[in-house]
């Protein structure tokens, strides 16, 4: 074993100290018998990768207990394994072991524990040979989706009369779930999630009077929740989630006198929550949200019991807040918006200390927030939004040290922002929109160097705008329209464009930043009867008064923009003259030519084209399209040819032009006007990126400028990036990337992505994350491209059908598709999560998704995963960056990044919840302080299974 499995992990097993070493007592993981025989070897964890030698079995006869979890076993199944008759316990979990399962018959007298859970296997389930183990007690195969798809032989009701443990979530197992299983009297744990089993829930599970555990998640479960299983008084913890349920929770149910753990969420169900589950003395998760419920919270829900998690979120339920939820000083989940509660928020729940999320948001509560909410010291979220509820904001958010979201929109909350909100370091949100908030804006608030989102908009502020918020470069929203607010823009704002800024709405006055004007945001100002500009252009619109001229009106407003936007001004005026004038010659041109019947010209092709505009353009169509010659060309995609274009202003930009099919064109398709109308509306790919591009503002989404639909082409103009993509800096050979670099790249696309998948009124699905379409500006600033497989999400009415919401064409670059895809085809935002996290673990490996030392059909994910599981992450890190002082922060976006990638869909984080893992993560550089889109909308059942 030391000779097939190298390296450090085998170091402890010292031969050369002597002869006839005594492996007994100096070889760690080695245990003996009184007669020196070795009856267990244990290597769980030890880092290793490799095979197990061949003739074990031979050279330790009396070996009953065989440990090689989270390994790296190389070869697929260890099948000399199938020659120790006496081993009781085998354990190969976590360890990428590959391939088909063997006849497992050998084993068949001895073999009580069989844990094969989180590999690799394919091919057959092996449930014929399990029958031949009668001895079994535990069957564990969590986690290995390659199975083929299978079900349950009857023959295991006979043949395994003391199986206790039966673990088979994720092994592509079909149909009902047998009801022969309730007569396996000896479990006490059953777990079948995530197989897509259907038909309903038998109750002949009900006699399995010894069950613990039941875990029926991630199915397609219909009909009720059997009142029966209220017979199983060993009970602990039940999960029938994600499912098809209806009916009621029974009674029964929450009656069990050991349940800990009750999750029924997204379902069907309806009634109430059993008044009876305020009595319970264990219980700890209460997960039932995504539902149809109705009725009252147990009001002692929590007075006796260790209570945790509070998830009712998304039902229709009334009346109060349950007063004792926190009796026990163990809850950190209140989670409960989206009902129609009433009443205060308990003035206990101030004292909370251990909460980490408290969300009661779109309900009808009232009342004064207690001034502890604001400041507890462990919440990541307190979102108060859309109720009722009045006072101020305290000065006791100043304790709020891990607070990065606050949410309270839409109350009748007064007073002052309270300049003690700085303390609050941490904040990437602040929505405090639609109050009666009145006063200044603390210039304190600029040192908050994570802010994401500042939305104080509809309120009473009063002052002027703080120049200090120009200091807040991780901003993207900065909303203060409908307010009071007086005085100038200051123009060290523009250094947050091309975010979104809104100012208007207010009693603002001077002239407007000249970079307002260039980005088209006059919209962003206008209802402010006192702003102006220097200069009338054509562009501005909405119409903005001039600024007067004097020593009191002009000289002001030049002053404040400065000589040089004078001089700019005046250029553009001329240039667009010039160009208005260079047009007509042109058109009155290609008039003459084509009443003499002359082919057509490059500049005639242009005037096919129709323009749809997103940004304020600076250049006219002509430029674009004469320059789309050969030597211009910079690349080939999957769906169209790049151009690098160089204006003649000197700015650059790319052109991604696509072809239109000719069934698609107009006419004959000769270049056709009436047929080129349009015509990119007939190209879904186009039409997708068009849609969703046009309609984003965002730092790490690539600006599209325009689109050019043609009839024989259709033109997309976007920002050019001169460091290429990330796939070429990773695995090229002309640069290598540092790690606060990559990390700023990772913490930039996740930020992208979070503000995609929670910042939009439908969240939009990229499908195809990779680093190839990972862009980089000059400071290696990343940009998400490439949207033409993306898809917005837009959720259906309806309850718990709004799950299903979801593209169903596959699509997606293969090592990067989330593993759902091969039975599901839908893509949600998870799939992108997971996407993500293969980006990565490029960037923490420097590895692209799929290489030859993977093994056969594995990928980086895995091969990660396995050296994470055994510890060994170090030894995945890029050898390039051997030297780096920051391998802590590498080691840590490795775990984040097999988070991502969890072949469970629910258990990934949101990439809200990425952003925050990957800026705690950070390296201690200003790179650090770029924390972004802390979820306002999150799915905040990922929490619930990991608190268990």
């Amino acid at each position: 074993m030391k000779e097939q499995f190298p390296g450090p992990g085998m170091s402890r097993w010292d031969f050369s100290s002597s002869p006839t070493p005594d492996y007994c007592r100096s070889f760690p993981g080695v245990t003996c018998d009184v007669g020196g025989n070795v009856t267990s070897v244990d290597v769980t964890s030890w880092r290793l990768s490799g095979r197990l030698p061949p003739g074990i079995c031979a050279s330790l006869p009396w070996l009953r207990e065989l440990r090689l979890g989270y390994n790296d076993l190389r070869g697929g199944f260890p099948r000399d394994v199938l020659n120790c008759t006496a081993l009781e316990a085998l354990n190969v979990s976590n360890s990428g072991v590959s391939g088909a399962v063997p006849d497992l018959s050998s084993l068949q007298r001895s073999l009580r524990v069989l844990d094969m859970s989180n590999n690799l296997f394919s091919g057959a389930f092996p449930a014929a040979s399990l029958s031949n183990l009668t001895a079994l007690e535990v069957a564990n195969f969590n986690e290995n989706p390659g199975f083929d798809i299978w079900r349950p032989p009857e023959s295991w009701l006979a043949a395994l009369p003391r199986l206790r443990v039966l673990i088979l979530s994720t092994t592509s197992m079909r149909g009902g779930i047998p009801e022969w299983l309730g007569n396996m009297t000896s479990l006490t744990d059953l777990e079948l999630s995530g197989n897509f089993l259907t038909g309903r829930i038998p109750v002949s599970l009900a006699r399995l009077k010894n069950l613990q555990f039941l875990e029926l998640y991630y199915n397609e479960l219909e009909g009720v929740v059997p009142v029966e299983l209220g017979n199983l008084t060993e009970l602990t913890d039940i999960d029938l989630s994600e499912n098809r349920l209806a009916g009621g929770i029974p009674e029964s149910l929450c009656l069990l006198p050991n349940l800990r753990v009750l999750q029924l969420y997204t379902n069907r169900l309806t009634g109430g929550i059993p008044p009876v589950l305020g009595n319970s003395t264990q219980l700890r998760i209460l997960s039932v949200y995504r539902n149809q419920l109705t009725g009252e919270i147990p009001g002692d829900l929590g007075r006796w019991s260790p209570l945790n998690v509070i998830e009712v979120s998304e039902n229709q339920l009334t009346g109060p807040l349950p007063p004792h939820a926190c009796a026990n000083g163990d809850l950190q989940y209140i989670l409960v918006l989206s009902n129609l509660l009433t009443g205060p928020i308990p003035p206990a729940y101030g004292g909370c200390s251990p909460l980490l999320r408290f969300r009661v948001s779109n309900n009808h509560l009232d009342g004064d927030v207690p001034p502890g909410i604001f400041g507890l010291p462990h919440a990541s979220i307190v979102d108060l939004s859309y109720n009722h509820f009045t006072g101020p904001v305290p000065a006791t958010v100043s304790a709020a040290t891990n607070l990065t979201s606050l949410f309270a929109s839409n109350n009748r909350i007064t007073g002052e922002l309270p300049p003690e909100i700085a303390a609050a370091s941490g904040l990437v949100k602040i929505d405090l929109s639609n109050n009666l908030i009145g006063g200044a804006i603390p210039e304190a608030v600029g040192k908050l160097s994570r802010l994401n989102q500042l939305s104080l908009q509809g309120n009473r502020l009063t002052g002027p705008i703080p120049e200090t918020l120009s200091g807040l470069r991780s901003l993207n929203v900065l909303n203060l329209s409908e307010n009071a607010l007086s005085g100038p823009i200051p123009e060290s704002l523009c250094t947050l464009l091309p975010n979104s800024l809104d100012f208007s709405d207010n009693n603002l006055s001077g002239p407007v930043p000249p970079p307002l004007i260039k980005e088209g945001l006059l919209e962003s100002v206008a209802g402010n009867p006192g702003l102006c500009v220097a200069f009338r252009l054509n562009l501005t619109s909405p119409a903005l008064p001039l600024c007067p001229r004097g020593p009191g009106g002009l000289r002001r407003g030049l002053l404040a923009g400065g000589n040089a936007w004078a001089a700019a001004a005046c250029a553009l005026v001329c240039a667009a003259a010039a160009l208005v004038l260079a047009r007509r010659c042109v058109l009155r041109a290609r008039t003459d030519v084509a009443g003499e019947g002359a082919p057509t010209s490059p500049a005639s092709r242009s005037s096919s084209y129709d323009v749809t505009s997103f940004h304020k353009l600076t250049f006219d169509q002509h430029e674009i399209v004469e320059a789309l010659i050969d030597k211009n060309i910079v690349g080939h995609g999957g769906s169209g040819t790049v151009y690098k274009i160089e204006l003649s202003s000197g700015e650059l930009v790319a052109v991604k032009k696509l072809w239109v099919p000719a069934a698609r064109r107009g006419g004959s398709g000769k270049h056709d006007v009436a047929g080129s109308n349009g015509s990119w509306m007939g190209d879904r790919e186009l039409r997708t990126e068009v849609e969703t591009l046009g309609s984003i503002r965002h730092k790490n989404i690539v600006k599209l400028y325009c689109c050019y639909a043609g009839a024989d082409s259709n033109l997309l103009v976007y920002e050019y990036m001169p460091n290429g993509n990330l796939w070429e800096a990773l695995h090229g050979c002309y640069l290598l990337l540092d790690w606060p670099t990559r990390h700023r790249v990772a913490m930039g696309v996740a930020q992208g992505l979070a503000y995609l998948h929670h910042d939009l009124m439908f969240p939009i699905v990229h499908r195809d994350i990779k680093s190839s379409n990972v862009l980089l500006d000059a400071g290696f600033e990343p940009k998400v491209a490439d949207f033409g497989i993306a898809k917005v999400l837009q959720a259906r009415h309806g309850g718990a059908d709004s799950r299903d919401a979801s593209t169903a064409t596959i699509a997606g670059t293969y090592g990067y598709l989330a593993p759902e895809y091969a039975y599901s085809s839908k893509a949600t935002t998870k799939c992108d999560v997971y996407s993500f996290g293969v980006v990565l673990m490029e960037l923490a490996t420097g590895r692209k998704p799929i290489e030859p030392e993977f093994g056969d059909t594995r990928d980086i994910v895995h091969w990660v995963s396995g050296k994470v599981a055994a510890g060994a992450e170090a030894a995945a890190l890029d050898k390039r960056l051997a030297w780096s002082p920051y391998k802590e922060e590498m080691v840590q976006a490795l775990r984040v990044a097999v988070r991502c990638t969890c072949s469970i869909p629910g258990l990934r984080p949101t990439m809200a919840d990425v952003v925050q893992m990957l800026a705690e993560a950070g390296p201690r550089t200003p790179t650090k302080d770029k924390l972004d889109n802390t979820n306002k909308g999150d799915d905040d059942e990922q929490q619930v299974r990991s608190t268990d």
